[in-house]
């Protein structure tokens, strides 16, 4: 039981908000290694046409780590929360625009282990990059996020709905 009240307890976390062009560029580069790597795996089956969307969804696998997500709406505001275990706030960017929201993260892991006649080194890299389309129109200066327990929330508060204003008509 303490150890999960000492989880409960720390702190959380603030990512890093960016400029959508950046994390947009980031989508583009990602896209095109995925692209690539789809068509090393097309030419590795011989150049023969009907497994496509596979070679997508290997590539992207390969590539790319999935990451649960959940968006809710309220009246005033979404509330958006992505599964990403692992990763530190300075590892995550996020860009919110008054109809979009694009989440990207990337950490690299190290681990090496040396004796006498063998030295063992492993790298590896987890990524993700993410678009959602919003529903409705929010205030990307009021948005704020928090990561805790590898559990990043991001909170998207709605712009307000503006109430038609009837206009009277003067006869001259």
């Amino acid at each position: 039981m303490k150890a999960q009240q000492a989880l409960e307890t720390q702190p959380a976390e603030k990512p890093i908000f960016v400029e959508a062009e950046k994390l947009i560029n980031r989508m583009e580069e990602m896209t095109r290694s995925v692209a690539h790597r789809a068509y090393e795996f097309f030419e590795e089956r011989g150049r023969r046409f009907g497994s496509e969307l596979d070679d997508w969804f290997r590539a992207e696998s390969e590539l790319m780590r999935y990451v649960p997500t959940t968006l809710k709406e309220g009246d005033q505001q979404f509330t958006f929360q992505a599964e990403v275990p692992g990763f530190k706030a300075e590892e995550i960017k996020i860009s919110a625009e008054p109809k979009m929201l694009i989440i990207e993260g990337e950490s690299e892991q190290s681990t090496e282990e040396k004796s006498d006649k063998v030295v063992f080194s492993e790298r590896r890299t987890n990524h993700f990059c993410r678009s959602f389309s919003l529903p409705a129109e929010i205030d990307p200066a009021k948005v704020t996020a928090n990561l805790k327990n590898g559990l990043l929330e991001i909170t998207l508060p709605k712009v307000p709905v503006r109430q038609p204003v009837g206009v009277e008509i003067k006869t001259v």
